[in-house]
């Protein structure tokens, strides 16, 4: 039984985590993407700690987790004959996914206007800091950026941390992950779309609109009621956060009344639910030292497997804050098969995040492990009419790179 993308050709113009994350999205969804990099170097993430070791040979995680299914095509495509190669590959594809320098290959003449031209069904997914879409570009757009000045810029870092701290991150490149799966997602879309007009188009994902568009609450509540959200202090509800027990940290949330009722039946304080300090969410909002000291108490003498049971039991949703190895060890995770086993010849085996959705009629996404540098170089130029001669003489001139 095939993935779903089985048959659609991606081309990777990718580096660090947006690009290859979105590819990732569509390889483990079948499609076959073939990676472009740089001869010699590749990916910067390659040789970015930390590394997997084996026998003299090493791959960086980050690579290893992004990469794998994927085809790599070491090109130069700044050179005359590297960009014949491109265009005839372009001529081939569905779609390509683009995360370099805004702007950068359409000055090399090979940029989305120019391969659409020549093949009007192809898909072009640029991802970028601020947008490139013509008659959506602002006076950010050819700026560059990482996740962190999109956190910043969409209001996202103001509302993390506490009030009398400098604003905080979420997680490491959490919008170039986002970014990256919302073009995805738009990917998909428009080649259902092709399928009902025959024609391509270009698809826009930007981290700063993909970051906007996670922080709705903040616009929201600006919209509807003027609000401006502060740092560790929430006007609306409480509690919320992650709270100790006494061996280990619990999340929970309770954010209406009827939550909160069933947690303070659950600690044993049925009259915290008629209290004026604590009866509403705004109250409590307003009483967070004594609400902390009551949780304190009652979950100080549980483990935080008794609590998590317990606060279950009684309605309350909540859970561990987990780390890594909790996370390796969870029955949970086993039963979602959310890690799996990637083989690699090289460096031996391990375990990496599955990519979602499960789909009930689709089999599970392939494990090939990432590829080497230059790994497909051959094997591709072959399909497009290329002779064994032929790539020797590319590859003694720099203009392809073989494994």
């Amino acid at each position: 039984m095939d993935r779903p993308l089985s048959g659609v050709r991606v081309i990777g113009l990718e580096q660090y985590m947006a690009g290859p994350y979105c590819t990732l999205m569509l390889a483990d969804a079948g499609a076959e993407v073939i990676k472009i990099e740089r001869p010699g170097t590749g990916d910067p993430r390659r040789s970015m700690p930390p590394f997997a070791e084996k026998d003299g040979h090493k791959k960086g995680a980050g690579f290893m987790g992004y990469n794998r299914n994927k085809k790599s095509l070491a090109l130069n495509i700044h050179d005359p004959e590297g960009k014949d190669v491109f265009r005839k590959l372009c001529a081939t594809a569905d779609v390509v996914v683009e995360n370099l320098r805004p702007g950068s290959m359409t000055k090399l003449g090979l940029g989305n206007a120019d391969m659409r031209a020549a093949n009007p069904r192809l898909i072009w997914g640029i991802i970028s800091g601020f947008g490139r879409m013509p008659g959506y570009t602002g006076p950010y757009s050819d700026r560059p950026s990482f996740d962190i000045v999109a956190e910043g810029m969409s209001g996202m870092m103001n509302l993390v941390g506490h009030s009398d701290k400098p604003p905080g991150w979420t997680i490491y490149g959490l919008a170039d992950i986002l970014s990256g799966t919302m073009a995805a997602q738009g990917i998909m879309q428009a080649l259902y779309m092709r399928e009902r007009t025959g024609e391509g188009q270009l698809v826009d994902s930007a981290m700063f609109d993909n970051m906007l568009a996670l922080n709705e609450q903040m616009i929201s509540y600006y919209s509807v009621a003027g609000e401006i959200g502060e740092r560790g202090k929430p006007k609306n509800y409480y509690p919320r956060g992650a709270f100790q027990a006494s061996d280990g940290w619990v999340a929970l949330h309770c954010p209406d009344n009827i939550l909160w009722g069933r947690l303070a039946d659950a600690m044993g304080h049925p009259d915290l639910k008629e209290d004026a300090r604590t009866a509403t969410g705004p109250a409590r909002a307003q009483h967070i030292p004594m609400i902390d000291e009551i949780i304190g108490t009652y979950l100080g003498e549980k483990t935080r497997d008794e609590a998590v049971a317990a606060l279950n039991a009684a309605g309350v949703p909540c859970g561990p804050v987990n780390r890594a190895d909790d996370v390796f060890s969870d029955p949970h995770v086993a039963a979602r098969k959310m890690l799996i086993d990637i083989d690699d010849p090289k460096v031996g085996s391990y375990k990496f995040a599955r990519t979602t959705p499960h789909m009930s009629a689709a089999p599970e996404p392939p494990t090939v492990p990432a590829p080497n540098l230059g790994q497909h170089t051959h094997e591709l130029l072959s399909e497009l009419g290329y002779t064994d001669n032929d790539v020797d003489t590319l590859a003694d001139k720099g203009v392809v790179g073989l494994s």
